[in-house]
């Protein structure tokens, strides 16, 4: 029944798609290490640098844009937003990916995504985000967060800035932000930190899937 729906539908399964959603039902996460092909990711790492290098991005802030405030106690990152209206050619491999799975998710699980909002990040050697949860008193449109590691492949576990998130349950999962792996967790429901970055820098892309 469902593959006959599928097929009026014009529409065909993406695996690793499947692999995504069937995580987020089980665990409310999921960590993919395939999502963006090693090129793609050199060609995002190296546009970060460069906007990096011309000193575009800005210290991070607590709160959504309309009340923000500056905690270095609390995170120590720098941030770019990425405007998808304006994105280049590198940072259309990006949005295009994430549309696809934006479509996917949508027309398999019905769960209204509208909008997204994503930017550049660098945490400096010390810098780390403290313990927190993706959603706002004013605002709870945000329904997935994800993560895209930006890192070379020559990244060092002991360089620090693990993403810890925490379960319901009590226990943690520790990820490590290996080049070009993606992690999607439930933005209203897992609470999660980024460790001390002890060595060299941390990049990568960051944002939420919202609703409307």
């Amino acid at each position: 029944m469902k593959e006959e729906l599928f097929e009026q539908l014009d529409f065909s399964v993406n695996q690793q798609y499947e692999q995504i959603i069937e995580d987020l039902l089980e665990k409310q996460y999921s960590i993919v290490d395939d999502f963006f092909q090693t090129e793609e990711i050199d060609r995002l790492r190296t546009s970060l640098l460069a906007k990096y290098e011309e000193d575009q991005f800005k210290k991070s802030a607590i709160g959504n844009r309309t009340n923000e405030l500056i905690e270095k106690a609390i995170r120590g990152d720098f941030i770019l937003w990425m405007n998808e209206a304006e994105a280049g050619e590198t940072e259309k491999i990006f949005f295009n990916k994430i549309n696809n799975l934006v479509d996917y998710l949508n027309r398999t699980c019905f769960m209204g995504i509208l909008h997204k909002e994503f930017h550049y990040a660098v945490y400096p050697k010390g810098t780390f985000y403290k313990r927190h949860l993706d959603t706002f008193q004013n605002d709870s449109r945000r329904k997935l967060s994800i993560v895209s590691y930006l890192n070379d492949e020559n990244w060092l576990k002991t360089n620090g800035g693990e993403l810890v998130i925490y379960k319901e349950d009590g226990s943690e999962e520790v990820i490590y932000p290996l080049p070009g792996r993606v992690v999607i967790f439930e933005s209203q429901i897992l609470e999660h930190e980024v460790k001390e970055v002890k060595n060299s820098e941390r990049l990568s892309i960051t944002g939420w899937l919202k609703t409307r």
